[in-house]
């Protein structure tokens, strides 16, 4: 058994040592058909670190060929299949910037979008990448109205711009933690909430922002100066009934009901 095992082993890094081989002598010939078969060959099978190396090396060599035009496809998508996304990007719009009636434009601009969707960072993070990718879904719908690809496209955007929300609510969370320390943070919860609903109506975080707005406003009631309470306290009346208005059923009607009854005592008839 163990030398069975042994010769199993020993054939495998046969394999290896042969694949090896193979691939520096890809690497060092000047027959550049033979290289870039062999370039597609490693592509279809997945080895896209071993395609990408020889691609980028034949791309400047092939320029003007009939071969260019796939080779700069292909060495895109051999970025994005190792999950570099920003190389792949970087690689898609040269392709489509270079052939912009290519066969493969349309899935240039369409992967990448999808490389920079993938590559864009966590809420609390800077978003400048993220408004970049909906910026590249939106050039891709508009070339693209009937593309296969679109629904995917358009989901990644309402995905991105959820991500944008949620940006935008963790700050407004934090303007209403800091509440008056070194000055009016209510204030600045309720502007940054009221701006992403008029940026993104339709956002998932629609009714949490909403609330929001209604606490902020509460809580900027009760920590006023005595002559701007009354005026403050008529704004939470106001806020309440659009509120009440919109989400009848919500998940928060109990807390804001409760502001609304504090608010109502402190209104003069």
């Amino acid at each position: 058994m163990m030398k069975k095992n042994l010769i199993i082993i020993a054939l495998a890094s046969a394999c290896l040592l042969s694949s090896c081989g193979d691939y520096n002598k890809v690497l060092k010939s000047q027959d550049y058909s033979y290289r870039y078969e062999a370039a597609k060959e490693y592509f279809f099978s997945g080895q896209y670190n071993k395609a990408s190396v020889v691609l980028a090396d034949m791309i400047t060599i092939l320029k003007g060929s009939t071969k260019a035009e796939e080779s700069l496809y292909m060495l895109a998508m051999c970025y994005y299949g190792q999950g570099d996304w920003l190389e792949a990007s970087s690689t898609f719009k040269k392709y489509y910037t270079t052939y912009p009636r290519g066969e493969f434009t349309e899935l240039a601009r369409y992967y990448t979008c999808r490389a920079l969707y993938n590559d864009t960072p966590e809420p609390q993070l800077d978003q400048t990448s993220t408004f970049s990718a909906i910026n590249e879904i939106q050039t891709f719908c508009e070339y693209y109205p009937t593309s296969i690809y679109k629904d995917d496209a358009q989901n990644m955007m309402f995905e991105l711009q959820d991500k944008l929300v949620e940006k935008e609510y963790l700050s407004a969370q934090l303007y209403y933690n800091l509440g008056n320390y070194m000055g009016n943070n209510y204030e600045s919860c309720v502007i940054t909430a009221q701006n992403a609903l008029q940026d993104f109506p339709y956002a998932k975080r629609r009714e949490d922002l909403s609330f929001l707005i209604v606490r902020a406003k509460y809580k900027m009631a009760v920590e006023s100066v005595l002559e701007k309470q009354e005026e403050r306290y008529r704004d939470v009346v106001d806020e309440y009934y659009a509120f009440k208005n919109e989400f009848p059923e919500s998940k928060y009607i109990k807390d804001v009901e409760k502001m609304f009854k504090a608010a109502n005592k402190n209104i003069k008839d």
